[in-house]
């Protein structure tokens, strides 16, 4: 085999590794990001003294009372705040 072949298969593996590993890390970051972001909605949550049932009206009466001209939080749409 052409060593300029083997040399550019012996890198490709090595980045395909490299690959495999930061996605799985990736990965790893959004289920502890998404712990963390829960446990402080909790926290907020408790810290009004809310109960679920409350909690739920609160939300759905945001929904319907939202002005026009703002955009509604789609499910499952990642927001990203600075």
């Amino acid at each position: 085999m052409n060593p300029k072949i083997r040399k550019i298969d012996i890198e490709y593996e090595k980045n395909a590794a490299k690959i495999t590993e930061l996605q799985e890390r990736q990965r790893e970051l959004e289920k502890l990001r998404l712990e963390l972001e829960n446990l402080d909605i909790i926290g907020i949550v408790r810290n009004m003294g809310l109960t679920p049932d409350q909690l739920a009206a609160l939300i759905q009466a945001s929904k319907t009372a939202a002005p026009s001209g703002t955009p509604e939080r789609k499910e499952g749409a990642d927001h990203v705040e600075n």
